[in-house]
Parts: structure tokens; sequence; C-alpha cells
């Protein structure tokens, strides 16, 4: 269809330049992604892996889901269904979504509905636990079950009900643009988007005739999650790179994801095919009493939002959180945000960034560049604690392994007709 790799890559950007995601509701996540009704199903975050696989917390957060769930009373009970393959593990992004640290997702879980309008097509994703000890870091305590089953049963009929006021949905490219000049970049730093978020949303369920006796504590629960934006802007991201990706040629990286064993990413010209390599510890801060030898090797889907062009490939936008992730100060996240550009093919005139002189946020990595540069695309994360249950111990920053752009480079040469010398 295309002439070159360069025009191939240009219709893939402008896909992505025209996305228009709206979050439309908040719905059990078996109504909308159906494999989760097939027996006992999890969603995990990352590449495919066997649960034998899985770093601690992962395997914390099968426990926890499992318990949520009703499969077992205990957690032995509930491993034994884990350790003999009774449950059924597929990624997330073979089914649409997205999913934060391990990604775990199961059948009654609720998820955030966003649909790119632009190309018909949707993406989904957990919501935001809050902080502390929370089942995406592995945690599966009686107080992690408790608060899953009240976002089950009192958060998501809420936020439902108040999507429902507003049948065309939510344009979250109108809170990301509003954030992004604000300080965000929306994966450690999601405070001025949830906040946003809370403007748009605190009116309209004050006002719902239902729920008399739960509004009060929803809205102060969006209040207290500074983080709550971050899996808005994952499954916003999904959904834009899945309508971009549509165009099956060229070398623009689509998806990255890491589930404590292996990084992968995906490029347009390859399709739904995983590129993978071994994954790597963050590098930060962490609090009193940690140190990386506590750390557990990344996880998560959420370098989606990278993919996409926000968090560390924008650490520029929020320079309150770069002392945070440890990577310096304003210089420093003035240097990676220039770096990173150096791997992408524009810049997104979208997301204006008034500490970048106003520049577009960074917008395609290439596979290709990365290859020839060797500059690897910053990925802001949480890191979580090795051992299932201790939660997150500090944040930072991480890169993928090359290995997986060249497997990615090589593997589009060879579609294209190249051989190897």
């Amino acid at each position: 269809m295309y002439q070159t790799i360069e025009e191939a890559n240009q219709a893939v950007i402008a896909k992505i330049v025209a996305g228009s995601p709206f979050l439309m509701d908040v719905v059990p996540a078996e109504s909308v992604i159906p494999e989760l009704s097939e027996g006992k199903v999890l969603l995990h975050a990352g590449p495919p892996i066997r649960y034998d696989q899985m770093v601690d917390p992962i395997q914390g957060a099968c426990v926890g889901a499992g318990l949520f769930e009703g499969w077992g009373e205990t957690e032995a009970e509930v491993r034994q269904l884990l350790e003999t393959g009774e449950v059924k593990l597929i990624p997330c992004h073979h089914v649409q979504a997205v999913g934060p640290m391990g990604g775990i997702t199961s059948a009654h879980m609720p998820v955030l509905v966003v649909e790119n309008k632009t190309d018909g097509n949707r993406a989904f994703c957990t919501m935001n636990e809050g902080i502390g000890a929370v089942l995406r870091f592995g945690a599966y305590s009686q107080e992690v079950i408790d608060r899953l089953h009240w976002m089950k049963d009192t958060l998501a009929p809420v936020l439902s009900a108040a999507l429902h006021m507003k049948p065309e949905g939510f344009n979250m490219n109108v809170i990301v643009a509003k954030a992004i000049a604000m300080g965000d970049e929306f994966h450690q730093r999601n405070i001025a988007a949830s906040l946003a978020f809370l403007k748009e949303m605190a009116p309209i369920i004050a006002g719902l005739d239902a729920f008399e006796n739960q509004k009060q504590e929803v809205i102060q629960f969006l209040a207290d999650t500074d983080q709550f934006f971050l899996n808005i802007m994952m499954a916003s991201a999904k959904a834009v790179l899945d309508g971009a990706r549509t165009i099956e040629e060229g070398t623009v990286v689509t998806a990255m994801c890491r589930n404590g064993h292996e990084f992968g990413i995906r490029i347009s010209g390859m399709g739904d095919e995983w590129f993978t390599g071994p994954v790597n510890t963050p590098k930060g801060l962490y609090f009193v009493g940690f140190s990386e030898e506590d750390a557990s090797p990344d996880m998560g889907d959420s370098a989606i939002t990278e993919t996409f062009g926000v968090g560390g490939m924008a650490m520029i936008a929020a320079p309150a959180v770069t002392r945070f992730v440890g990577s310096g100060g304003f210089q420093d996240a003035l240097k990676t945000s220039n770096e990173m550009l150096e791997i992408c093919i524009d810049t997104n005139p979208n997301f204006s960034v008034p500490t970048w002189d106003f520049q577009g946020i960074c917008l395609g990595i290439d596979a290709r560049k990365v290859v020839e540069t060797g500059i690897l695309p910053v990925i802001n994360t949480g890191i979580a604690n090795k051992q299932a249950g201790l939660g997150q111990i500090g944040a930072g920053t991480v890169t993928p392994p090359i290995d997986c752009f060249e497997k990615a480079v090589l593997a589009y040469a060879k579609k294209l007709g190249f051989k190897e010398e």
C-alpha cells in the first residue's frame, strides 16, 4: 500500500494524532471481555507468561484475584488452582485491555471503558486502587479484598451512573491537554488530570438521585487518589494506539509492556507479534528502609503511556516528578525529553508542553531509530517489593532491553523481503 517505510510510518502517526478517546462507562470486566466468562481466567500485564515464571508480587496479585472471585477460601486453595494450571492466564493486550503493575484482572472487577471515536474501537483498564496495600503491587490481605469489593459494589455503579448522564462520554484529549500544561506527565504524576476529572464528575455525582449514602465516599475516594487518572490514561493510549495499528506497515512502536520476566514490544508492521527480551529492574529513589536489593524486576502495561508519548518520554512536562523518580532536576528532565525526540518520528500538536517552549509531546517511537542510535525509551515506574504483599517501595525509571527493538526490525525487514547477510 505504501511505497516506503517512511510513508507507512507517517500514516500510523497520523492515526495517533487523529485519535479521539472518550471515557464512556465503568462496567464489570466480563461484560466487555468475553474471555473472562470462560471459567477461571485472569488477565495479566506484559507479554504471555506462565504462572511459574511470574515474580512473587504478580503471583500474589493472582492469589488476591482468586480470593476476590471466591475461587477458594484460603491462599493455599487459590495457589493450588494456579499451580495446577486450572486458571487460564491471558495478557491484557490480547483482549483490548491494559493493567497497571501486575495487571491482574478478573471477571467481576470493574473496568473503565474508553472508546476511540475516530476508529470505533474500545480499550479497557481496571480502576486505580489508591496507595498502600493494593492488588497491583501484589498485596492480597483482607483489606485489599474488601477494597476490591467496595470498588465493585459502590465505586463502579456510582461512576457508571454519572457517566450515563453524558451519553457522548468525556473527551480525554481535553483533560490531557489541560493537565499537561499543569505539570502532569501521566505516568508517575497525574495530580492535575485526576483533579480535572474530579471537577467534571463531582457535580454530576452530587446530582444523582440514587446512591445517596455512597456519593460522598466516592467523591472522597476520587479526591484522595492522586493517581486515579493513570488508569484512564492507559486505556486512552491503548485505544488510540490500537486504532493506529490497524495500519499493519511501518516500524512505529505500538505497545511496550513488561511482566516481571520479559519486556515486550509490538510494532505497526508486525501486527500482534511480540518481540521480547529480559526485563530490567528500575533505578530510582526508595522509601526509607528499602534499597534496590528489595526491588522486583519491572512489570506492568503502564508503559503504554510512554508508547503514546507521555510518561518518561515527556519528563520535561513534569518538573515536580523528576526528583521523585530519581532523575535529577529540570535540566536532566530537559535532556531526557530532547533525547527521546531523537528516537521519535515527530511531535504531537495536540499536547503542547509549556516547559518545552510549547513543543508537542513525542510522537511515534521508531524501532529503527532505537536500533540506529542505541537510545532506549525512558519509562517512569513505581517499584514493587520483590516479596508479595509488601507493596510499593519506591519510584524510578527503567528502559527496555535493546533486544526487543533489534528483533522487531529484523523481523520486519524479513517480511519486506530483505535477507540477513
